[in-house]
């Protein structure tokens, strides 16, 4: 890849402080999206239902040409796509739900912090525009947008950008512009990425890699 798309710096500061997600709204919650539940580390979630998700969206390994060195995570917002670099001009591809109109981000991070079972806080921001929002979901509870993993991002200074990767409670969600700048994964994918990424690892986030060109020779 000779060159980035242009994108813009990643927010740092309260200003940034963007909400992980919504909390989900359980008359959409239809029990096609779900098969069963699996017990992790004293909690549990409901497994996703892939025989009802997307081929495109489920992880799989892709060929893929990046300048970015091996253990990188990019993410391209356009096509709703998360890759782990691997090695051999190789990615594990994700998909991915992104920042809606008017909370979309582009830009370097770093992962420095790792949560299992994360618990959530919604920010300044966000109790604003939803005042009926509780002010803390504890990590493990049915009803805590960010499922079983966070990756929480920080900027080359070292602060917190309020961006996160995170587990969903919304499978449907995943391919869309829904989150208020977060990164939405499946359960199963959250789990996995988190175990790929060591603190320090390394995150960009692009507008777009094009739609049927670019880096990825193969949409798997």
């Amino acid at each position: 890849m000779s060159s980035h798309p242009s994108r813009r710096s990643v927010l740092a500061g309260t200003g940034a402080l963007l909400a992980a997600a919504s909390l989900p709204v359980p008359a959409l919650a239809s029990s096609k999206w779900f098969d069963g539940a699996t017990a992790d580390n004293g909690f549990s979630y409901r497994r996703t239902n892939f025989k009802v998700i997307k081929p495109h969206l489920q992880r799989q390994m892709v060929k893929y040409y990046s300048e970015e060195p091996a253990g990188t995570v990019v993410i391209d917002t356009r096509n709703h796509y998360l890759y782990w670099i691997w090695e051999n001009n190789t990615a594990l591809r994700y998909g991915v739900g992104v920042g809606r109109d008017g909370f979309k981000w582009y830009g370097r991070a770093q992962i420095k912090r790792k949560a299992l079972w994360p618990r959530w806080v919604p920010p300044p921001d966000m109790l604003k525009r939803q005042p009926d929002l509780p002010r803390l979901v504890k990590g493990g509870a049915p009803n805590n947008p960010l499922g079983p993993r966070a990756l929480y991002l920080y900027n080359d200074k070292g602060g917190d950008t309020g961006y996160r990767l995170h587990g969903t409670l919304e499978p449907w969600s995943i391919g869309s512009d829904v989150s208020s700048g977060c990164i939405r994964m499946f359960p199963e994918d959250i789990v996995d990425l988190y175990q790929r990424c060591p603190l320090g690892t390394r995150v960009l986030v692009l507008e777009h890699l094009g739609a049927g060109s670019g880096p990825e020779s193969s949409k798997g």
